[in-house]
């Protein structure tokens, strides 16, 4: 499908500001949509929205495909629910290392005690009166919620060992060993239940508060899953999995390219497409109806694993020993489409992109993106230069795979900067003052239909202020800005002029 010319703003809630160590549903996250539409937007990019596990990255280490982050409920609104009191709504302790990013380590076991303290409030409330609005959520998703529940029960119960390290007739779901698991685990089952509910509880109202405000949000579906997942671990047979151990086959990645000298190796198994095809994508069909619920548009995260996938051995220490293996192709997205009907997606095609991607993308007219930080290292015919652009295109400065846009400039070379000088009309390097909003009018003034930006250029944040780096494992998706006054007035008037500037 086409877009209206729109920009937007990039934003994981997580980095929104809070008393709690980590962005959550409530007041910063309306004051965040207030800022948008002061400013102009009708956009508000997100990342993928799941409970994550080790190093924390919502695209490969989610437990579940279809959950919510209970790290994102709100205690404030739970508080205003009753389901917590004013003596118990103890915020984290601000330290150095937790202001502008969040210490998982200290965040977890913090706001976990206050959810199980909530939870407690929730139990006595129910045991009085029953709750339509829970036992209707727990009815309606019940085919991903009772998987997931009795899986992060196990977990829990495992010292969170991987699944197929537990009990072998667990690990196998033989019947008879999740009912006994179901029965001795069923108070944890039901706060798990809890959280979900009221994740999704509060997601929905702020996806209708900014929809009621002509902000779209655009969600996010990453390709793979993580193995030590409700969604493995309920579905093995829809993975490339080793029969005996269960552990993966082979696992997923990128070979050599623009981040990494030796390839990425993301450490999910791989689909067995042969398996998915003959239930007519039937997971993948209920993952994209889950995410349609909660989002407006998908943008679809290593878009060109569809048309091929590099797969990688299981025990290699680095992604350059795979292979390319064909994908499910048009017939997915066929069988997608006729399901679901007129699919609002954007596709993210960085990387190695061959033809067959392109006519992939091109046969569904998915905008691919555009990355501004990739356009100055080659000629004229870079794709990425504005002037190569298309109209169905997604433009951005940079992704969160890339730094701030002041943090590339300062990593630069001479050569880059004084392409970027001469493309925008300076003589030399030193005469561009401010490269973020030189990007951003960059994004605003292309022909692509869609610009996304995002907070940290607003701020003029250097490479503190990166989101994600794709060639280092550990320390990645804890940035977050300190409180909602940085977004100020006056940022909110400049980015509107340029936005009606050029009529987004």
């Amino acid at each position: 499908m086409s877009f209206e010319r729109a920009s937007g703003v990039l934003l994981h809630p997580t980095s929104l500001p809070s008393k709690f160590g980590i962005g959550d549903l409530g007041e910063s996250a309306y004051k965040f949509v207030d800022f948008l539409v002061s400013s102009g937007q009708k956009l508000w990019q997100i990342l993928p929205l799941g409970p994550t596990g080790y190093e924390h990255s919502p695209y490969t280490m989610n437990f579940s495909a279809f959950a919510g982050n209970p790290l994102m409920i709100s205690l404030e609104l739970l508080l205003e629910e009753g389901l917590l009191t004013d003596e118990e709504l103890i915020p984290l302790e601000k330290t150095e290392s937790n202001l502008q990013r969040v210490d998982f380590d200290a965040v977890i076991p913090h706001k976990t005690k206050i959810l199980q303290q909530a939870y407690q409030y929730f139990q006595k409330s129910l045991a009085k009166t029953a709750n339509r609005e829970f036992e209707n959520f727990c009815k309606e998703q019940a085919s991903w919620l009772d998987d997931y529940v009795l899986f992060m029960a196990l977990l829990e119960a495992n010292d969170y060992k991987a699944w197929n390290f537990w009990d072998r007739a667990v690990a196998r779901r033989e019947q008879n060993a999740l009912e006994a698991q179901r029965d001795k685990l069923k108070d944890a089952i039901s706060y798990h239940k809890f959280l979900q509910f009221k994740f999704f509880q509060q997601w929905k109202k702020i996806r209708t508060y900014a929809n009621d405000r002509n902000i779209k949000i655009v969600g996010d579906i990453s390709i793979y899953v993580c193995h030590n997942s409700a969604d493995v671990w309920a579905n093995p047979e829809i993975f490339q999995l080793d029969s005996q151990t269960l552990e993966s086959a082979y696992i997923a990645g990128v070979p050599p390219d623009y981040f990494s000298a030796t390839g990425q190796l993301w450490g999910n198994p791989v689909y067995d497409w042969d398996k998915l095809e003959e239930t007519n994508f039937s997971w993948w069909i209920e993952r994209f109806r889950a995410t349609l619920e909660y989002v407006d548009i998908v943008r679809i995260d290593h878009f060109r694993g569809f048309e091929a996938y590099w797969r990688v051995p299981a025990g290699e220490e680095t992604a350059i020993n795979g292979e390319w293996v064909k994908g499910p192709d048009k017939k997915f997205f066929e069988t997608l489409g006729s399901t679901l009907g007129s699919l609002p997606v954007m596709a993210e095609d960085l990387g190695i992109i061959t033809p067959e991607v392109e006519e992939l993308r091109d046969t569904f007219n998915f905008p691919g993106m555009r990355i501004l930080q990739f356009a100055f290292g080659g000629e004229a015919d870079n794709p990425y230069l504005p002037h190569n652009y298309i109209q169905n295109c997604v433009v951005y400065p940079g992704t969160h795979d890339n730094d701030t846009t002041i943090g590339w400039w300062n990593q630069a070379g001479k050569e880059e900067k004084l392409h970027v000088a001469k493309y925008l009309g300076y003589s030399s390097p030193e005469e561009v003052k401010e490269i973020n909003w030189e990007f951003i009018r960059m994004a605003l003034s292309s022909v692509g239909d869609l610009a996304i930006l995002s907070v940290q250029d607003f701020l003029d944040l250097g490479s503190d202020g990166r989101m994600n780096d794709p060639s280092v494992s550990a320390g990645n998706w804890r940035w977050r800005y300190q409180n909602s006054e940085q977004l100020t007035p006056e940022l909110s008037r400049r980015l509107l002029e340029m936005t009606r500037l050029y009529r987004r």
